[in-house]
């Protein structure tokens, strides 16, 4: 009997110890860049265009959203519209890409936990505004040396310039006239 109290005076703590432990959510994983892919606004190949891409993985779809531009991923994000049950948000990591024209297949950074370019000469794809991802920060003030503009975090990219016209009304500074993009 002593042995019985015993053991179940042991188990307990155990067995509810596991009530509050929850599996870590793990992200699906990002797919390769490649030619047949389509973007969800502009319906053009992304590869068209110049500059980061993105995509976005959502509960209901079994394959991710594409875009065209960063850009455009993080619109996605704000537009009331858009499905919600975002799971993960994958954009070009600019500061890995071989050039402006060819972010690279494989070199995506979970949007969330990136650093952003915004104001800059970069023009994305459709010739607007872009958000220019980084991994590392020592890349995104390589860039900014370069290109000019400011970073910011994913929660800090404002509202307006991802869903304005002109991201000039939204605080980018005279030096940010269109130009060639250094990533060098």
């Amino acid at each position: 009997m002593k042995r019985s109290i015993l053991a179940i005076a042991l188990l307990v703590p155990l067995a509810l110890s596991g009530c509050d432990d929850k599996p870590a959510a793990r992200l699906p994983s990002p797919h390769s860049l490649t030619a047949e892919l389509i973007g969800h606004y502009c319906g053009m190949n992304v590869l068209e265009h110049p500059g980061p891409k993105g995509q976005i993985f959502v509960a209901s779809r079994i394959d991710p959203v594409w875009f065209s531009s960063a850009r455009d991923t993080i619109a996605f994000t704000l537009l009331p519209d858009e499905p919600k049950d975002i799971q993960a948000i994958y954009v070009s990591d600019m500061g890995k890409a071989p050039s402006w024209d060819k972010p690279g297949p494989d070199n995506w950074v979970e949007a969330r936990k990136t650093l952003f370019v915004i104001n800059s000469r970069a023009k994305g794809g459709m010739g607007g505004d872009e958000v220019v991802p980084f991994s590392e920060r020592a890349s995104a003030e390589k860039f900014v040396a370069e290109n000019g503009g400011r970073i910011v975090s994913f929660a800090e990219v404002p509202r307006e310039y991802v869903l304005g016209s002109d991201g000039t009304k939204f605080g980018a500074a005279p030096e940010s006239a269109p130009g060639r993009v250094s990533l060098d």
